[in-house]
């Protein structure tokens, strides 16, 4: 199931004034890329990542805005209550994509109605429109959802695979990039059909390993699991002190220090957060807890003046602590496909560079001024 134009739609909610009208989602006029656009500004060329005094050009009339980021991830997180309250088994691929396992539900329901009906509620319940493809596998519902877009649906039956994917382009299979495209089209090859009309052993010369995939995938095959939501992991550390800690700001330094800590192995992990919590136990073994949900993130700079504000709340002035602990839980994997803004991206390039530096010379290369000493 993928939203249908998200962030635009998401807009359009807000703003019903820019239904049917041209809407480009991004930065300014003349500075930054298009994050995304409404069908109308496509049929004018504009696509995503598109500069944007070039959509402009090609759109004069184009409306340019944007919504909060919470507003985004407010409704991301309505549709992906209403899935879970529903589905056996799901995974939230980014903030607006989802797999649906329905594995053995035909034993007891009829799949096809009863993704029809979970589109209907959840259109009806957030105003948001939805598409969804009915497949045998992952792949094969992926790239049916893609063409059933605008707003529909689509169900290929077991056993249609190959006939359904032949007539599409080669580029609609998932990793198929441009540098793959180019190889394809000099041996001939512009749609999945024609991948098995040449021998697997000429994809392998060309495109080594991926070659004898990629034939396989334009079979139909594919067996890529759904990761269960409900299985999703928090990511967390805590630490407890034999000599108990007395000084509130040396407890602040620590969860600075877990901050850094827990952000790097959320990268590491390939997920963004959306809720962050702290854990304080007391001498006497009273343990209390908090947390907040927050707006979609991967840096530590997000996350830190969350905690500091829960330890404010939660801690007991003049006490002493034996343990503090750090969790990041809602977590939503490759959530920067679906987080389309430009402070966003220069943040992943920031701290791309800064993990390079901590893989290479251990976590404690760099550390923030308000952390504890490395070591201590």
């Amino acid at each position: 199931m993928d939203l249908d134009t998200f962030f635009v739609s998401v807009a359009r909610l807000e703003d019903p004034s820019l239904v049917g009208k041209p809407v480009i989602i991004g930065g300014s006029r003349e500075r930054g890329v298009v994050s995304t656009c409404s069908y109308e500004a496509r049929k004018f060329g504009v696509t995503s990542a598109m500069p944007m005094k070039k959509a402009i050009a090609l759109c004069p009339d184009a409306i340019v805005t944007s919504s909060s980021r919470g507003e985004y991830t407010r409704y991301s997180r309505w549709v992906t209550q209403i899935i879970a309250n529903k589905a056996p088994a799901f995974e939230k691929a980014s903030i607006d994509e989802f797999y649906i396992d329905l594995t053995g539900m035909d034993h007891f329901f009829d799949p096809l109605q009863w993704t029809i009906d979970l589109r209907a509620a959840i259109t009806e319940e957030t105003g948001l429109p939805i598409s969804f493809g009915l497949a045998s596998n992952k792949m094969v519902a992926k790239i049916a959802t893609d063409e059933a877009k605008p707003n529909g649906y689509l169900f290929v039956q077991p056993g249609k695979e190959q006939e359904f994917l032949a007539p599409l382009k080669v580029e609609k299979i998932s990793g198929v990039g441009r540098q793959s495209v180019e190889i394809l089209h000099e041996i001939g090859i512009k749609t999945i059909g024609d991948i098995l009309k040449v021998p697997v052993t000429l994809l392998e010369k060309k495109l080594g390993k991926w070659g004898a995939d990629l034939y396989e995938r334009a079979q139909g095959i594919h067996f890529g699991e759904v990761s269960n939501e409900h299985l999703t992991k928090s990511i967390s550390t805590e630490r407890t002190y034999d000599q108990y800690l007395s000084d509130s700001n040396d407890m602040l330094a620590e969860l600075v220090y877990m901050a850094e800590k827990v952000a790097h192995s959320l990268r590491t992990e390939g997920f963004m957060t959306g809720c962050v919590g702290i854990k304080i136990r007391y001498p006497n073994f009273e343990t209390v807890q908090k947390q907040k949900t927050i707006d979609y993130t991967f840096a530590e700079q997000d996350i830190i003046p969350v905690i500091k504000e829960l330890f404010q709340q939660l801690y007991q002035p003049g006490k002493e602590v034996r343990l503090i602990g750090v969790r990041l839980t809602e977590l939503g994997q490759h959530a920067l496909q679906g987080s389309l803004f430009n402070d966003q991206i220069r943040k992943a390039h920031l701290y791309a560079a800064i993990d390079a530096v901590k893989n290479k010379y251990g976590k404690s290369a760099i550390r923030r001024a308000g952390g504890k000493q490395a070591g201590k």
